[in-house]
């Protein structure tokens, strides 16, 4: 099989295991188990707090000790099994346990997906600018039909969604055993401490323009995680109102809330044409005003005649998540030496996923509890206004204080 294809084959089922739960797991906490939103929060913080230490430790494992793809493949047979348990589970602190222990199996895939996706492009003379999105799209794609599955199957607030997700992860963890062999490459060094714990990529903080590229990649992970938590939930609490519960939107949100997905695929395509002529710092500044854009066009939305601001944001969606997530994993590749590739990328996933989540999920629980409650109902325009608002200072601030001078030749050389 071509390697393109290969590598294709892993992104749909990397991301279809996500997308069987990310979006309606909300619906399955509010609108079944009754439980939160603060201990919502939690659940959704797992990704984050997984992010912290896992996605740096499977660098280092890979970067030292391990081929990438057969860890990537024990991560996956791990997390199978756990999202297993997780429907007979009926109380929410042990249900954070549980979720905490899959995600700190499955949120290291994502950046050893990417190295392992790097590595066979560049074994195989293809440029990564040019490769990578087309085979990333697919990611998209699986985290699309994932949704469109559960949406359909009538599982959006059941438990089901986690059987669907187990079956996936069992299916990739034997695929992964038939990936290019990615071996370690930091491996025969005689190295001092500090390259021994695989701490060199924490290196590129004392670069102040990685330092500020990382402390906006935690503040973007927050945002991503706002939308993934509440935006499928927010659909369904539609439902409440009389004239609009038998409408399609409400009907099935999951389906909606796709639409952002089906952006990404579009926008995934443009990022090198973008990267080469606007370079990092302008793509991901399209990002942060895609940001303000989504969260702003949810607040006045419905799903009535408001429908075409919920269907807007959605699309926009593509923009701000792709400019940010696809191109600053190109960027840190472009940043980094082949001996630290695999924990720089473990890195980037660290500050979006982990702490940026972290930032995202707990907090927002928290404020919207507080502040943003009315009895039992959410009070949606106000929540999604304050997103768009946090959205907005985070770009300010990111126009002034992260500093890049742009050279099309380092993106285009970044295969070699």
């Amino acid at each position: 099989m071509n390697i393109k294809l290969r590598l294709t084959v892993m992104n749909f089922l990397q991301f279809f295991i996500w997308g069987s739960w990310l979006l309606t797991i909300g619906a399955f906490w509010f609108q079944t188990k009754k439980w939160t939103g603060t201990d919502f929060g939690a659940i959704f913080s797992t990704m984050g707090i997984a992010s912290l230490f896992m996605p740096a430790i499977a660098g280092i494992l890979a970067d030292k000790w391990i081929n990438a793809e057969r860890l990537y493949a024990i991560f996956h047979f791990a997390g199978g099994l756990l999202l297993l348990t997780l429907p007979a589970i009926g109380d929410p602190h042990l249900f954070f346990w549980v979720m905490l222990l899959t995600m700190m199996f499955y949120m290291p895939t994502i950046g050893l997906s990417i190295t392992i996706a790097y590595n066979s492009l560049k074994m195989n003379q293809y440029s990564i600018v040019q490769s990578y999105p087309p085979i990333r799209v697919w990611g998209t794609v699986g985290f699309i039909v994932a949704l469109w599955v559960v949406s359909l199957a009538g599982l959006e607030k059941s438990a089901g969604q986690f059987y669907i997700a187990a079956g996936a992860s069992f299916v990739l963890g034997a695929y992964a055993f038939t990936l290019p062999r990615c071996l370690p490459m930091g491996k025969g060094h005689k190295p001092d401490l500090v390259s021994a714990l695989g701490l060199n990529a924490f290196a590129l903080f004392k670069n102040r323009k990685m330092a500020s590229f990382f402390l906006f990649a935690m503040l973007l992970g927050a945002a991503l995680q706002l939308t993934n938590a509440y935006g499928d939930t927010f659909l369904h609490d539609f439902a409440k109102v009389p004239e609009f519960k038998d409408l399609i939107a409400v009907k099935y949100p999951a389906i909606i809330m796709s639409i952002s997905q089906i952006s990404e695929t579009l926008f995934i395509l443009t990022i090198p044409f973008f990267l080469r002529k606007y370079g990092i710092k302008n793509v991901m500044l399209l990002s942060m005003v895609a940001w303000v854009l989504r969260f702003g066009l949810f607040a006045y939305g419905d799903p009535a005649g408001g429908l075409w601001m919920i269907i807007l944001s959605c699309i926009i969606y593509g923009m701000a998540f792709d400019f940010f997530n696809i191109s600053g994993s190109i960027f840190v590749e472009t940043q980094s030496i082949p001996a630290i590739r695999a924990s720089a990328q473990g890195l980037f996933m660290m500050m979006t996923n982990g702490f940026g989540a972290l930032l995202g999920s707990r907090v927002s629980g928290i404020v919207i509890d507080r502040y943003f409650t009315d009895g039992e109902h959410f009070m949606w325009k106000e929540i999604w206004i304050a997103f768009a608002l946090y959205s907005l200072v985070v770009a300010i601030l990111f126009v002034f204080l992260f500093r890049h001078k742009h050279n099309p030749a380092e993106v285009e050389n970044v295969h070699h």
